[in-house]
């Protein structure tokens, strides 16, 4: 006896609305960790879900004007690096780990991290800044990315995306 399920078949009508929310918690400053928040953000804009970003402790790097464009990828201890583990901490390799991978986001056509919050934001995500980490780092919103929504609390944040799939980076 074989037993059968209802197939889900998915529509790729551009006309459909959801009513989805996606939460993303970007809590790591390293150019590594940054992409991926931005990656699967721009991913659910484009599916019509509704995107919440909000920026916390090292995730803050990511919106502070003079260091969102100087975020660096170090080898120490990152199995990602592909590197033997004695080479990681040696002088240079953290600017040549970091060289490598700007290199190949650029050769693939992807954007910089400043520019991508700013696609993010024209293509309808909301951008939130961590009350504690502006706090605990003495800015305000002139020190950080221009297209934010505002600096809120943690509490803000789970009220305002009550509901949404979170996802902490």
């Amino acid at each position: 006896m074989t037993a059968t399920a209802d197939m889900v078949v998915p529509s790729f009508d551009d006309d459909v609305e959801t009513d989805r929310t996606l939460a993303i918690i970007c809590s790591k400053g390293s150019l590594d960790m940054a992409y991926p928040g931005l990656i699967l953000g721009n991913a659910a804009l484009g599916e019509g879900v509704d995107v919440h970003l909000f920026f916390t402790f090292w995730g803050f790097d990511m919106i502070t004007k003079g260091r969102m464009e100087h975020l660096k990828f170090s080898p120490v201890g990152n199995p990602a690096a592909h590197m033997p583990a004695a080479l990681a901490p040696l002088p240079g390799m953290t600017s040549m780990a970091t060289h490598m991978m700007n290199k190949s986001l650029d050769e693939l056509d992807i954007p910089p991290v400043p520019e991508f919050l700013e696609l993010l934001k024209a293509s309808g995500a909301k951008l939130w800044a961590c009350r504690l980490s502006a706090d605990m780092n003495h800015v305000d919103e002139s020190d950080l990315f221009d297209g934010l929504d505002g600096i809120i609390n943690a509490s803000d944040f789970i009220e305002l995306t009550e509901g949404a799939q979170l996802l902490f980076i």
